[in-house]
């Protein structure tokens, strides 16, 4: 089975609170007071204290239109990345020329040729690497982008994979749109970059391994969630009816998938939940049951930098893998990410 090496999450240097921010989007709109007082509201209620962003507050006004935008996300995302990659691999003690495999997923920024393929020499890729880029994933990227890499090791008992999540949500604001929507995304996204490494079983590894795997579509769904792309660039598509269909859906998706290993939710010690918001992580605790201390790892990161997209699991993953006490040897874990389509990525983990 595939076992998990490392994890590294990074985030930009530029770091700043919820309440500056508000202030600062707001201006930048030079909304009406009645759109101010609404977007003042989201932010309080989002769940989120500070977030990092790719650059300071003032370069944002000269970022408009989508071009602009693009290029800023395609310096900035191939230094986060690099900078993960490389903490990542030093941390599961293999070289960049050992990697046989390299997944990466983003959706904040469209880059021909892909990410991975402009780090490969950064990185000290071999030319032989096998690459597979991921786009239009969204906030599930992590938890997929960790599927496909079970994927792509389990016929290669020496392999070592390398995952990548890269998302600079910043850049894709919206000025002009004054939708519920986007003020929320405005208020509950930030950035950030994560790495993965994982090795087939026939490498000599300690951390978790990768028991199981399951992607699930829900028909019916797809305006619930995505980009409407237009000359400005991404502009988001977010259902309020999205912890509703929580609650129809994934509770139940959940339990099924733990069922056919014999276990339930209250056997996962470690839950490694996508924060996709307040209303999100409270229709999951309620629906499975949870204790309140199974999902802190998700609110504290939103907390601590906001919703990172496909990057957030890997940021949480890594939390997990780092506290005191680890997850003790024969435990469970869960990886759960939600994403457009509408659509759930389960990842199930033991120690």
């Amino acid at each position: 089975m595939t076992r998990i090496a490392a994890v590294h999450g990074v985030l930009p240097a530029h770091r700043y609170g919820q309440r500056e921010l508000a202030g600062a989007v707001a201006a930048l709109r030079q909304d009406g007071g009645e759109v101010r007082a609404l977007a003042e509201r989201f932010f309080a209620g989002a769940g989120v204290e500070f977030r990092h962003l790719a650059f300071p507050l003032e370069r944002y006004p000269e970022l408009a239109g989508f071009g602009r935008a693009n290029d800023a996300w395609l310096a900035a995302a191939a230094e986060l990345a690099e900078r993960a990659a490389g903490a990542a691999l030093a941390e599961a003690q293999l070289h960049s020329s050992q990697v046989d495999f390299i997944v990466s997923t983003t959706v904040t920024g469209i880059a021909v040729p892909s990410l991975e393929a402009r780090l490969a020499p950064r990185l000290g890729l071999r030319a032989d690497v096998r690459r597979l880029p991921l786009f239009g994933l969204g906030c599930a990227g992590g938890a997929a982008g960790m599927a496909a890499v079970d994927g792509l090791l389990a016929g290669r008992p020496d392999g070592v994979a390398l995952l990548l999540a890269t998302e600079l949500c910043s850049l894709t604001l919206q000025r002009a749109d004054v939708s519920a929507a986007n003020l929320l995304a405005t208020a509950l996204f930030g950035d950030g970059a994560g790495a993965l490494v994982a090795v087939g079983d026939g490498v000599d590894c300690a951390g978790p391994e990768v028991v199981a795997t399951r992607s699930r579509l829900y028909p019916g769904t797809e305006r619930l969630l995505g980009w409407e792309v237009g000359d400005d660039g991404f502009r988001i598509l977010l259902g309020a009816e999205l912890p509703e269909l929580v609650r129809l859906f994934v509770g139940e998706e959940v339990s099924s998938f733990l069922a056919a290993h014999d276990l339930k939710p209250g056997d996962v010690t470690a839950w490694v939940c996508h924060p996709g918001g307040p209303r999100v992580l409270d229709a999951l605790e309620q629906e499975l049951g949870l204790p309140e201390a199974a999902l802190a790892p998700s609110r504290a990161s939103l907390a601590r930098c906001g919703n990172l997209s496909s990057a957030s699991v890997l940021h949480i993953l890594r939390d997990v893998l780092q506290a005191d006490p680890p997850p003790p040897p024969g435990s469970y874990g869960l990886v759960l990410a939600l994403g457009p389509g509408f659509a759930s990525e389960l990842v199930l983990l033991r120690w």
